[in-house]
């Protein structure tokens, strides 16, 4: 993939409707026939799915080794920290590959887990950021299945690999920390909260605001992944 279609089709290809909830219209459209194969609407909102997770979580991730009270929700936050940051790396160089513009923000349901868990400390927030933390991972797990099973594009695949891995993870340690509401977290998982689309969008970025880079910790939990494409 060369820089002319980057350049071409990097304002075409931004979203204007995502979310944890399927809100696409026309999710096998066809938008790009990239040398890497086949590019539609779904994969593309995954691209951008997985940038807006990783926005939001990594932030909750350095929250948590500010604000947690037990080695185990520190443990959780250096996993958030270091496996958005090497997905978003993963993230970024397939969209720049795909012509596909990322946020530099999340959207505006996620930013309000981040002002909730921002607001809080001690064990209420040690337990908020668990159970919201493992009843996202639960629902983009599903996304990322569909995406995984139904894509013709290889760097999305390769995409959706990574972040099956990663997404496991997080569940993992979050359940880890003996904190997480499981009664919660099935009812965000199947009876999600009806919001406008736009609170599921993330803002486009600012033309000539440099691109947000997620660094990954001095220390990081995350082994080097195959190259995205």
């Amino acid at each position: 993939m060369g820089g002319a279609l980057a350049t071409t089709l990097g304002s075409l290809l931004y979203p204007a409707m995502l979310g944890v909830q399927k809100v696409n219209s026309a999710p096998e459209r066809l938008i790009a026939t990239p040398a890497t194969g086949p590019l539609t609407e779904a994969d593309r909102d995954f691209v951008v799915k997985v940038r807006s997770a990783g926005l939001w979580e990594y932030a909750v991730g350095h929250m948590a080794l500010r604000k947690g009270t037990t080695k185990a929700v520190k443990i959780a936050g250096e996993h958030l920290i270091d496996g958005d940051a090497s997905l978003d790396a993963a993230c970024r160089k397939a969209a720049a590959q795909l012509g596909i513009t990322l946020p530099n923000q999340s959207s505006p349901q996620q930013q309000s887990f981040v002002s909730q868990l921002n607001a809080e400390n001690g064990k209420q927030f040690d337990t908020d950021m668990a159970t919201i933390e493992r009843a996202a991972n639960g629902q983009i797990l599903a996304t990322i299945a569909s995406v995984r099973t139904t894509t013709k594009n290889s760097l999305v695949r390769a995409l959706a690999n990574q972040a099956n891995n990663t997404v496991l993870d997080h569940i993992t340690v979050m359940e880890k920390t003996g904190l997480v509401d499981f009664d919660q977290v099935l009812a965000q998982e199947t009876t999600p909260p009806k919001l406008p689309a736009q609170d599921l969008t993330p803002p486009p970025p600012v033309p000539g605001q440099p691109q947000v880079v997620l660094t990954p910790s001095a220390n990081s939990t995350v082994s080097p992944s195959p190259s995205v494409g």
